[in-house]
This record gives C-alpha cells, structure tokens and sequence, in this order.
C-alpha cells in the first residue's frame, strides 16, 4: 500500500499544480479579452472539442481500456498486450480522424446547433466556426493521449499523464502572452494554444511509452476480440458520463429562472469544491483502478476489498476534515480568491451559500468515484450506469422540491437548493454502489469503517472548535488587501490542519494506518 500512497500523492500534486495553472489561465483570459463577443465565440469553440473530451477520451474510453488492458497484461503474454495496443491505437486513431475531419468541415453547421444565438450575429458566427476548426482535432490528440495514460497507469507509471493536462495551461496562457498580440484576431491565439497543446501532449508521452516498450504501432482491429470487448464496456460507460452532463445541463437550465447571477454563483463555488475533488478524489481513482483490475485478475477477493477498504480509509480521512474547512472557509477562500473589482462582497456571499451546500457532498462525490471502479475494475460498466440514471431523477425531483421550497419561505439565496439536490443526489449514488458491492461481497461490512470513522470525527471537531474561535468577522474580509485576506487564510488553515493531524495522533493513528 506504500506505493499506492506514493503514486497517489504524485498524481495528486500534477493535479494539483495543473488546477493552479488552470486558474491562472482563466484570469489571463479575463484580463486580456474580458466578457467580450470574442471571448464567448471561443468559449464556444473550446467547450465542444473539451465537452467531447470528457464525455469519450477521459470517461468512457479510459473506464473501458484500463481493465482490458490489465486483464491481457495478467496473462503475461506481452505479444498478445502489444497486439491490443497496437489494434486499439489503429482503430480509435482512424474513427477519431474520420470524426475530426467531418467537424473541421462542418465547423458552421456544428455551431448553429451548439450555439444557435450566434446566428444572429454573423461576425461572431463566422468566428466561432473559425476557431473550431483550430480546437476540433484536439479530441483526436487528446483521446490518443487518453490512451497512452491508460497503458502507462496500467504499469504503474502514474507521474507522466498526472502531469499531461499541465501542458494544455502553459500552451493557452503562453500563446494568450505571446501569439494573440501578432495575429490580426487576437483571441484566435487561444484557439491555436488548444490545438499546439494537443499536439504537445500526446507527442509528451510517447518517449516514455518507447522506453517501457509499449509505443503502439496502429493497425486497424475492429473485429479484435480485445476491441470488440472495449466497445461494449464503453456503449454503457459512454451512456453514463451523458447521465452527469444532463445533470448539469438540468441544474443550469433552473438556475435561468432564478435571480441574476444564480449560474455564476453556482460555477464560482463549483471551481473551488473541484480542486479538493480534483486534487485528491480524481488522483486516488486514477491509481486504484488499475491495482483493483489487477487484484481482480491475479490477487483474489481478499486483496480486491483490501485495497478498496484502504481507499474508503483514506477518502474519509481528508474529504471529512476538507468538508469542515470548505464549510467554515466557505467565505473568505471566495472573498480571497475573487471578490476584487466587478465580484462584490455580496456576491462572495451568495457563492459561499451555495459552497457550503456542495462541500457538504465532498466525501459521497470522492466515495462515488472509488466505489465505481469496483465495479469497472471487473468490466462491469453496467451497474454504475444504472445507479447513476436514479441518482439523477433524485436530483432532479429534489433540484424541484428545494428550490421551489427555498423560494416558498423567500429564501435570500434559493440556487442553495441546487447544490443541496447534488450533495443529496451524490450520497444516494455511493450508499447504492457501497450496497451491490457489499452484496457481491467484495466490500467489508459497515463495522469496518466504524472505529476508524470515530477517530477522524473526533478530530474534526476539534479543528472546527479552533477555526471557529480563530474565524475574522465575515465582513473585515472585504475591507483587506489581497496579501492580507491571502495571510490570515493561510493563518487559518494551517493550525486547522496542524490540529487535525495531532488529534488523529491523540487517537491512535500511526502511519501503518495509511499503507495497511
């Protein structure tokens, strides 16, 4: 377990660094092209290829590849893996070119159905379509990239696609710096920085994939028992991540009716619960997936529920202290981070209601993610499809009932009712993947977790106790300059954490804890 800790606290600083840059980025963009014309024609034109990133290369492909490839990798026969890089690289690069050229083509007919306002406005129209025919192909070299991260984590070789994603920051904020200043249309920069980074990304990666042995050499296998077996975890996979994107687009779609700024407020809040998720939940999936398929193929049960128990241990001992700190923080991290200019005290306010709502979910939304690659670890993508679909008619019947509910009693912030249906919907989603895998019985029983749960609660109360007597006045915060807001924060966090770790010390926590 050792090296599981190591590969996950590698993974979770690439993760780290890239969430910063990834803020950096945003605030380059904001300065140098504000909320202009321009800037939503680009917006537009890097949310399609990135939607379909998320949607195929980072979700259902990598959920599919991954056990495959470790089932074939447990028969040690490095001829028949190979053969499976090779066909899946020929067949997925083809599909993905075939795709790529038909968007490039059909640039204009892609936007008038994504963005159909843009019609209206040929200027803008035109420059959409422009820009996406620069940011399309990246799907392509993402997904390919996707692939070779897929084979590196399959051997354990965590570092190099942890740090992948950072390449796409540098690329937009340098390009944004450098490139957009000499082109007739500055922010089509942007549109070339996306593009340069795919490229980047993917050409990263394979000096590393050479040296281990495992650079593909495409070939087309559609009919490849090993593709064939790819396609049909990645069909359900595939209808799954479509379930999260609808969810969004729901939660969205209410948002519009309620007070100006409702949907901002929601996104700001959105940004900061993702880097506790993204930094530690998304990093601890990525490396116990492959160890579970393996554990599944070679070890047994017995090693398959060690290491989903350790990674349930873990998951409870950050995103437990990390719900308190977002929950108690919730107002000044905003106030520090954006309340300057155009973003009012008032707004910092609203944000912070609907963070303290979603940092409320930080534990079932960090436990979804583990407890779902129980089940892809064993090429089952079925089961969390079908416990995703009701968690979101849940959300969706509770977006309803607390929204409707908050705006009944004239509630000051009802887009609360929003974050408070995910945190609901999220808790149902893990307390069903917790109960099939309980019934298969890969998962130890409730009492497993009891003790050690006790001790990491009585910790976090005494860390809420000592930021509570250490917390300002929620309204000085807006009167500080930005080092002096940046100061006490960190005054804040770091005894909170300090505390933390002694009590958990006090209660018995040693580092065998952690790696056994």
């Amino acid at each position: 377990m050792s090296a599981l800790i190591k590969s996950t606290l590698s993974v979770g600083s690439m993760t780290l660094l890239s969430r910063v840059l990834g803020l950096l980025r945003d605030i380059v963009i904001a300065r140098l092209f504000s909320a202009s014309d321009a800037a939503d024609a680009f917006f537009v034109a890097f949310k399609i290829p990135n939607f379909l990133r998320r949607l195929f290369a980072e979700g259902a492909f990598s959920l599919a590849f991954v056990p495959v490839l470790s089932e074939y990798r447990s028969r040690d026969n490095m001829a028949q893996t190979r053969d499976l890089i090779d066909r899946v690289a020929g067949t997925l690069g083809f599909i993905l070119l075939l795709l790529s050229l038909l968007g490039v083509f059909a640039s204009p007919l892609i936007i008038a159905v994504f963005a159909a306002g843009f019609t209206d406005q040929p200027a803008k129209f035109e420059l959409t379509s422009d820009m996406l025919r620069l940011t399309f192909p990246y799907i392509l070299l993402i997904s390919m990239t996707a692939m070779s991260g897929g084979i590196l984590n399959t051997w354990k070789r965590f570092a190099v696609p942890a740090f992948t994603p950072v390449l796409l920051n540098l690329s937009m904020i340098g390009c944004a710096l450098w490139l957009s200043p000499r082109l007739d249309v500055p922010i089509t920069g942007l549109a070339w920085g996306v593009l340069i980074a795919g490229i980047a990304q993917l050409l990263f990666q394979l000096p590393f994939l050479y040296r281990a042995g495992l650079l593909p050499r495409p070939k087309w296998g559609w009919r490849h028992e090993g593709v064939q077996k790819i396609i049909k975890l990645m069909i359900p996979a595939l209808f799954g991540s479509s379930v999260a994107q609808i969810n969004l687009l729901f939660d969205t779609f209410i948002a519009s009716f309620l007070v100006t700024g409702s949907v901002a407020w929601l996104y700001y809040s959105d940004r900061l619960l993702e880097f506790p998720l993204g930094v530690f939940g998304i990093a601890l999936a990525t490396v116990v997936l492959p160890n579970l398929s393996q554990a599944h193929y070679r070890e047994g049960d017995d090693s398959f529920n060690k290491t989903l128990t350790w990674a349930i241990q873990l998951t409870l001992v950050i995103a437990l202290p990390a719900t308190i700190g977002l929950f108690m923080l919730a107002q000044p991290i905003l106030s520090t981070l954006f309340e300057y200019g155009a973003f009012q005290h008032s707004d910092s306010m609203m944000s912070a209601y609907s963070l303290m709502a979603y940092s409320l979910g930080l534990p079932a939304f960090i436990l979804i993610k583990i407890l779902a690659n129980g089940f892809y670890a064993r090429q089952d993508t079925k089961t969390p499809v079908r416990i995703g679909i009701q968690s979101m008619v849940i959300n969706m019947v509770f977006n309803v009932i607390f929204v409707v509910w908050m705006l009944e009693v004239e509630f000051i912030a009802p887009h609360v009712g929003l974050a408070l249906a995910t945190t609901g919907s999220a808790y149902f989603n893990a307390w069903r993947l917790a109960r099939e895998l309980r019934r298969d019985e890969i998962l130890g029983p409730p009492a497993t977790f009891s003790h050690p749960l006790f001790k990491i609660l009585c910790g976090c109360v005494v860390m809420s106790s000592l930021i509570y007597f250490m917390l300002p006045n929620s309204g000085a915060w807006g009167e500080w300059l930005w080092y002096q807001r940046l100061g006490e924060l960190i005054w804040l966090i770091l005894p909170a954490i300090l505390c933390y770790l002694a009590m958990l010390w006090i209660m018995g926590f040693r580092r065998q804890h952690f790696i056994a």
